[in-house]
This record gives structure tokens, C-alpha cells and sequence, in this order.
């Protein structure tokens, strides 16, 4: 199926340059969200005075939606006018957030900061995945998704440990910020030395047969991956649940560490190590779902998020409060890449990267379902309820990928 045309080949090893710098640049786009994750639940009690959780978690709320929305239009966009220009775009958005959190004198400009924030990610990971899918075989897609969200998280988590740190140094502003803007110019800088991958899309189209089910339209497409194909909707709310608990995470773990007593350079840590172990362990998630299939690691992924969320919340001591945010990162990373390689299996090359905003769509809004979710619980209830009680997304979630879901790895 994947054979050379005029100097057109599939594959790791044979676009290793273009690959490399997809994986690094990924790098520097996670680690704009982890710039943030330490900093801003405790910038909005201790600078802006937000009492209420829902308040606080609402630069969650609206980097969620902007970055599910911008996911959706993504692949279009980037169907019109090309992969890396899209990229670039994304990049020159990210520029005025560390700028209008650093300069915010109210809430309201560190919500919109996040707007931006959100169609930054949206733009520019989109384009990460997709160039990735667009260079490799299908027998490495779970390898190369795992390798591209292993960057990203990866910066997640050192961006979320190293802003920490200077938090705890300095002050939670305006130093933390002045780290992504140097992030930004990094990432812009190598964005423009990647070759675009359009040729490599149209040669995949020309090769890949459709199906007379294929959708031949966007609302098609929309209505396909969210509820039509069993598969493709399972994998959506697959991915909305997993950042649900995500965007909760986010928004009230500082919070709740907080009010166990730990310092800001302790929180610092145990928020770095989930989205490290997130990151680390998709070295190998996406990898071994390209050999044992997707369906029962995405099921018993989703499964052991919920598990961890409890096992936090009833824990009473640091060490066990690092284990759990490891076996979160684990079960986290379980889903991420063999999710969207899932969808890459099912969808062709001609509607693969609309199906996957759509996907990434429902995901993304998982974030700000999740704050809105969190915050609320947390202010009617309390803290510990509200992380509890999204656990149970996770683990419904699991039982729907049991059901629903057949197995999209094809081995030939």
C-alpha cells in the first residue's frame, strides 16, 4: 500500500528530519498549557481574590471550548491552505498570552488570555498529530501519536515543575510568564523549518479506496464521529471523559493540595508528575495498541483513571499522592494515542483530519465541562465530593468502549 512515489515514502525512519522536529515543536506547544497549571488556580485566590471555584476555574472553562472549537475547524482550515501554515498561525496566537497574563490587571483578561490560549493548542497540536499521521505507515500510527503526545505532555510537565519553582522563587507574576514567551519564539522558529506534508496526504488519498459509507460532507462527518459509527462516537466520549477529569484536575488538585497543607513547591510537583507519566509511559501505550490492538487498552485505560482519582482523594500522605498522580499519567496515557489512532484507522485520508477535529472537538470540551463540572460540585458541595464524583466519567466511559467499540487495528 505504501511504496515510493517520486521521492515520496511513509515512515519514521524515511522522514526522520520532519518527524524529529514535529516531535520537538510538540515539545514547546505542551508546554504552554503546563506554563499555566501550577500558576493560575492559586493567581485567582491570591491576586484576584476569586473566592468561589467556579470563579477560579474559569480560564479552564474557556481554554477548553476555544480549544475544542478551533479543533474542530482545524482540519478544514488546514485543508484549504496547508499544514504548516496552519501551524505558523498557531504560533503567532500563542505570542499575546504570556503577555496578557503578565500585564492582566483583571480576571477577565487572564479568561481571555485562555481563549487564545485555547485556539493556540487547537491550532497548533492539531497540526502535530495530522503532519505525524500524514509521514508514517499505518502499522506505526499508535508509535507516532504516542511519540507526539509524549512531547507534548513532557512539556506539560516540565513547563508546570520549572514555573513552580520560579512561583515559589519569585512570585506567581510576572516571572513564571516570561519563560513562554521564549517558548513561543522556539517553537515559531522550528515550525518554519518543517516541510509541509500535503504531498504525502494526496499520494495516501489516491492509494486508500473509499467506502460507500464514507461521509461526503462535514455535517456528515460531525454526525459520523459523534454518534453514527459505534466506533468513532465511543471514541469521542472516550476522549471527552479523559479531560473532563483532566480539566477538573487542573482546576481543583492545586486546590486540594493546598488545603492539605502542602507548599506551593510540593503542589509544583505533584502537578508536574501526572502530565509526566502521561507523557512518558506513550512512549510505549501507542506502540504496543500497534501490536495488541486499540479497544481493551483504551477500556482498561479509561478504567484505571477513575481508580486513581479515588485512590488521591483518599490518601492522606505526600508519597501517596505521588503514586496516584503516576497511575493517573498511566491510565491517561494509556487512551491519549490509541484513541486518535483508533479514529486514523477507521477514517479515510480524505476526511481523516476533519473526523479527528471532531473528535478532538468532544475531547477538548472535556476540559471545560470538567471546570465547570468541578467548580460547581466543589462550591455546593465541597473539594474532595467534587474530585470523587467525576471519577465516574472515567469509568462509565470504559464500559461504553467495552460495548460499543470494535477493534480498528488492522494487521496485515
Amino acid at each position: 500500500m505504501y511504496a515510493k512515489d517520486h521521492a515520496i515514502e511513509y515512515g519514521i525512519k524515511e522522514n526522520l528530519r520532519d518527524f524529529s522536529l514535529l516531535v520537538i515543536i510538540n515539545l514547546f506547544v505542551g508546554s504552554m498549557v503546563g506554563l499555566e497549571r501550577t500558576v493560575l488556580p492559586l493567581l485567582g485566590e491570591e491576586q484576584f481574590g476569586l473566592a468561589s471555584a467556579s470563579a477560579a476555574l474559569s480560564f479552564i472553562v474557556s481554554f477548553g471550548f476555544s480549544k475544542a472549537a478551533m479543533n474542530f475547524f482545524a482540519g478544514s482550515i488546514a485543508d484549504r491552505i496547508g499544514r504548516k501554515k496552519v501551524l505558523l498561525l498557531g504560533w503567532g496566537v500563542g505570542l499575546f498570552v504570556p503577555l496578557l497574563v503578565i500585564f492582566a490587571t483583571h480576571w477577565w483578561v487572564i479568561v481571555f488570555a485562555n481563549v487564545l490560549l485555547g485556539i493556540n493548542q487547537g491550532l497548533t497540536w492539531s497540526m502535530t498529530v495530522n503532519m505525524k499521521v500524514d509521514l508514517v505507515k499505518g502499522t506505526q500510527r499508535g508509535l507516532a501519536i504516542g511519540l507526539n503526545e509524549f512531547a507534548g505532555y513532557s512539556g506539560v510537565a516540565l513547563a508546570a515543575a520549572v514555573s513552580g519553582f520560579i512561583a515559589a522563587s519569585y512570585s506567581l507574576r510576572p516571572e513564571p510568564f516570561y519563560l513562554g514567551i521564549g517558548i513561543v519564539i522556539a517553537g515559531l522558529l522550528l515550525s518554519f523549518t518543517v516541510k509541509d506534508t500535503e504531498k504525502h496526504l494526496q499520494l495516501q488519498a489516491r492509494m486508500q479506496q473509499r467506502k460507500a459509507a464514507d461521509p461526503v460532507n462535514p455535517r456528515d462527518i460531525f454526525l459520523k464521529t459523534t454518534w453514527r459509527d459505534s466506533t468513532l462516537s465511543s471514541c469521542s466520549f472516550a476522549g471527552l471523559s479523559t479531560n473532563l477529569k483532566d480539566g477538573m484536575a487542573w482546576g481543583l488538585f492545586p486546590i486540594f493540595f493546598a488545603t492539605a497543607g502542602l507548599s506551593v513547591s510540593q503542589i509544583g510537583t505533584l502537578v508536574a508528575l501526572y502530565p509526566a507519566s502521561w507523557g512518558f509511559f506513550q512512549l510505549f501505550t501507542g506502540a504496543i495498541s500497534d501490536r495488541i490492538g486499540r479497544k481493551w487498552m483504551i477500556a482498561a485505560g479509561m478504567w484505571t483513571q477513575a481508580a486513581a482519582i479515588w485512590w488521591i482523594l483518599f490518601a492522606n500522605h505526600y508519597v501517596l499522592w505521588i503514586a496516584g498522580a503516576i497511575v493517573l499519567g498511566l491510565g491517561t496515557a494509556m487512551v491519549y494515542p490509541t484513541l486518535q489512532a483508533a479514529i486514523s484507522d477507521v477514517a479515510h485520508p480524505d476526511w481523516r483530519a476533519s473526523a479527528m477535529g471532531v473528535y478532538r472537538l468532544w475531547r477538548d470540551s472535556g476540559y471545560a465541562f470538567g471546570a465547570l463540572m468541578g467548580g460547581i460540585l466543589a462550591d455546593v458541595l465541597n473539594v474532595s465530593w467534587a474530585i470523587g464524583l467525576v471519577a465516574f466519567l472515567p469509568l462509565l466511559a470504559g464500559m461504553v468502549i467495552a460495548l460499543r467499540m470494535k477493534e480498528t487495528l488492522i494487521r496485515k
